[in-house]
C-alpha cells in the first residue's frame, strides 16, 4: 500500500486508515471476536494506521484496539487518538445508546478543553488502550469551544510534543474553517477532516488545503464516501449525506458519478477514494471497518485500476470543480 509522510514528523501512514469508530458498536454492536478479526485483516493487508477515540464508542474502541495493538510491533504502526471528552460515571439511569453507540450507557462524555483535560484524557487513553504511548493527538470536535481549543487544549500539545510524550499534534473536525485558522497560529502536524473533501464536496480547496500546504500539515480525510451516499456503486433515494437524507441536487451528482463509473466499469467507492488521495495535501484516507469482509473490499480500493478517460471526462463534464487535483496530472 502506498505510504506518505505525516507532515514534518517523520511518521509515514498507509494510504488507507482504519477509522475506528464503528469498533464503538456505532449505530450497532459489533462482537468482540468479530472486531478482533477485523484489526488482524487489517493489519495483515498492510494497515499500520489506526485512528480511535475516547469518544467512540465511550471507551470501548480504544479498548478492543489496545487489546490487538498490545500484540503486534508497536513500532510498526502509527496510532491516533483524540482529547476534548472525558468520560464520567452518567447520573441517574443508563442512557439507550448512547450517542449512536450500542454500549451500556453508564458513562458519559463531558467536554474538556483545558490543558489539565488534555493531560488528564491522554492518560486515560493510554490506561484504556494498555499501551505506553500513543503517537498522534488530536483536538476533537472543537466547534463550541474554539476559545477554550486555542487557550487551553492546542497549547498543551504543543508543550507535549515538544516534551516527546508523543509525536505529532492537530485538530480533528468536520468543518474547514476552523482548522484553517488554528493551522495559521499554530505549528501543527495533522488536520483531520471528516466530510468535507469528497467527490461531491471541494470547497476546502478555498481554505484548508492549502493552508496545509502552506505550513507543511498533512490532511488526512475521514468520510469519503459521504456517511454512505458514495460508499455504494449504485446511490439511490435515502442515501445519506452529512448523516442525513442526501439533498435532491447532492443525490444527482452523486448518480452522474456513478453511471460514469459504471460506463467504465469501475467501482464508484474506488473512484470516490483515489480522487481524494490526489490532492498533495492529502496523507491519507481513514474508513470506518467492521468485519473483515469490508476491511478486504476498503484496502484494495486505491489499487483499483482506473482507466485514464474515466478522469478526463468526470473533469470534461464538469462533475468535480476544475481545480481539483486527479489521478495521473502533474501535482
Amino acid at each position: 500500500m502506498r505510504t506518505a509522510a505525516l507532515g514534518r514528523t517523520g511518521l509515514a501512514v498507509p494510504a488507507i486508515g482504519f477509522g475506528c469508530a464503528p469498533l464503538g458498536n456505532l449505530y450497532a454492536e459489533v462482537p468482540e471476536a468479530q472486531a478482533r478479526a477485523a484489526l488482524e485483516e487489517a493489519w495483515a493487508g498492510g494497515t499500520r494506521y489506526f485512528d480511535t477515540a475516547p469518544y467512540y464508542g465511550l471507551g470501548l474502541s480504544e479498548r478492543r484496539v489496545g487489546a490487538f495493538l498490545r500484540d503486534v510491533p508497536r513500532d510498526e504502526l502509527v496510532l491516533q487518538t483524540k482529547v476534548g471528552r472525558l468520560l464520567r460515571p452518567r447520573r441517574g439511569e443508563p442512557a439507550h445508546h448512547p450517542h449512536g453507540f450500542a454500549v451500556p450507557g453508564d458513562v458519559e462524555p463531558v467536554w474538556d478543553f483545558s490543558a489539565e483535560g488534555v493531560r488528564r484524557s491522554l492518560s486515560e487513553s493510554l490506561e484504556r488502550l494498555g499501551l505506553d504511548r500513543v503517537d498522534v493527538v488530536l483536538v476533537h470536535d472543537p466547534d463550541e469551544f474554539e476559545d477554550e481549543a486555542r487557550r487551553g487544549a492546542l497549547p498543551e500539545l504543543l508543550r507535549l510534543r515538544e516534551q516527546g510524550v508523543v509525536r505529532a499534534v492537530g485538530v480533528g473536525m468536520n468543518q474547514a474553517a476552523m482548522p484553517t485558522r488554528f493551522l495559521a497560529e499554530f505549528d501543527l502536524d495533522v488536520v483531520l477532516l471528516a466530510g468535507r473533501y469528497n467527490l461531491v464536496e471541494q470547497d476546502a480547496l478555498d481554505d484548508l488545503l492549502p493552508a496545509a500546504q502552506r505550513a507543511g500539515a498533512a490532511v488526512v480525510l475521514g468520510g469519503v464516501f459521504g456517511s454512505g451516499l458514495l460508499a455504494a456503486d449504485a446511490p439511490a433515494p435515502g442515501a445519506t449525506y452529512s448523516y442525513a437524507p442526501a439533498p435532491q441536487d447532492v443525490l444527482a451528482r452523486a448518480q452522474q458519478l456513478a453511471e460514469l463509473a459504471a460506463a467504465h466499469g469501475v467501482p464508484l467507492p474506488a473512484v470516490a477514494v483515489q480522487a481524494v488521495l490526489a490532492h498533495p495535501a492529502v496523507a491519507a484516507v481513514l474508513l470506518g471497518m467492521r468485519s473483515p469482509q469490508e476491511v478486504r473490499a476498503d484496502v484494495a480500493l486505491p489499487d483499483v485500476p482506473v482507466p485514464a478517460a474515466f478522469w478526463r471526462e468526470l473533469r470534461g463534464q464538469g462533475l468535480v470543480r476544475a481545480d481539483t487535483p486527479l489521478p495521473g496530472e502533474p501535482r
